[in-house]
């Protein structure tokens, strides 16, 4: 009987979370393979947003993802920003029930008869947030100290301290859909944390966090 082999060498190896591309650039397995989802992840996710309809639609779609597939999600975008006037917080805010029976009636949208409502009632609560400084400024607001460090997708986190307090506080104000999960993954989307994984070409490219 030969000696017994290290579980350290007989372990098969871990596979890699990213996936490096014809490019040469590296990214996570959900953005390698579908053009779409590369594009959004190359150019969009993660960069910071700052304005009110920035964040308001991107609240607004992380609602209607809410147990669906972001691709699903953005590839329905052009249908969403057509059917909800681009996201303009004050054009929704005014929507009646001839508005509301017509995104019912959009097969291009995720027709959710209370998510269509909340996004109704959220344009009229970033309305009323102007008072106090507005949406992004409200939303940024709850920045952590510190953002994760991940190394596999078993180190990004899917709520936080200040997900959770974001939650509450903009469920204060009359926000709806707003969970602390759907409310961390806004942060991620939007810059205010960066989870892009070490050795991804995207991570510290927002300018917010400095590696």
């Amino acid at each position: 009987m030969g000696a017994p082999v290290s579980p350290a060498l007989s372990a098969a190896p871990e596979p890699s979370p990213l996936v490096v591309g014809e490019d040469g650039l590296a990214r996570p397995l959900w953005a390698s393979r579908d053009p779409l989802m590369r594009e959004y992840y190359d150019s969009e996710w993660g960069m910071p947003v700052r304005d009110e309809r920035g964040v308001f639609e991107r609240l607004s779609l992380e609602a209607f993802q809410s147990g669906l597939s972001w691709a699903t999600i953005l590839r329905k975008r052009p249908a969403f920003r057509a059917a909800f006037h681009d996201f303009d917080p004050d054009t929704v805010a005014g929507y009646g029930e001839p508005d509301f029976d017509r995104l019912m009636a959009d097969a291009g949208i995720v027709r959710n008869r209370l998510k269509i409502a909340a996004t109704i009632q959220n344009a009229a609560a970033t309305v009323a947030l102007r008072e106090e400084g507005g949406l992004a400024q409200f939303v940024w607001s709850f920045q952590p100290a510190e953002t994760p460090k991940p190394v596999t997708f078993a180190d990004v986190p899917t709520t936080s301290p200040e997900s959770v307090a974001l939650s509450k506080a903009l469920k204060k104000k009359g926000f709806t859909f707003v969970g602390p999960t759907t409310m961390y993954a806004l942060m991620e989307a939007i810059g205010i944390v960066d989870t892009h994984l070490r050795g991804s070409h995207r991570r510290g490219s927002s300018g917010v966090w400095a590696e």
